[in-house]
């Protein structure tokens, strides 16, 4: 597939014109995969293509796999980071919590830290909403019945 032909969506290559009979626009299947309309032709983004290859060569180094797809590793390790893959069980590799640095799997944080995370954004919302609500009515203090109504 020509660069022409690929656009970059959050360093994501994705396939604007099928590779077989030059239509543009294919559908969008799910999980990296696009078809055709025109001919049926399956092609994939990054993600099908990086899928595609630990399916057939499951626990392949990270640089085995941006060798064998042509997908940067950069961003292979931004899949890491979204969770949309994961480091198999046993990896002598892994990533480190961006927070405290303890062993990780896939995402940024550990389990501990993730949480810590959701209650500070959490309790971040919740304090946004009561300032929000602080004064809501208060112009109205001291005024009574009609009086409101006549301004």
């Amino acid at each position: 597939m020509n660069e022409e032909d690929r656009i970059v969506r959050r360093n994501i290559h994705v396939p604007l014109t099928c590779e077989k009979c030059g239509k543009a626009n294919p559908e969008y299947k799910g999980v990296g995969e696009y078809k055709c309309a025109e001919c049926g032709y399956t092609m994939y983004d990054d993600f099908g293509l990086v899928r595609n290859y630990l399916e057939a060569h499951a626990g392949a180094t990270q640089s085995e796999v941006s060798r064998e797809t042509g997908v940067a590793m950069d961003t292979i390790r931004q899949f890491l980071k979204e969770d949309r893959l994961e480091i198999v069980a046993g990896s002598n590799v892994m990533m480190t919590c961006e927070i405290c640095n303890a062993p990780i799997r896939s995402g940024r944080y550990c389990p501990a830290c993730a949480l810590a995370v959701e209650k500070r954004i959490q309790a971040e919302k919740a304090a946004e909403h009561k300032k929000a609500l602080q004064g809501f009515g208060k112009g109205n203090q001291g005024e009574s019945g009609a009086i409101r109504f006549r301004r």
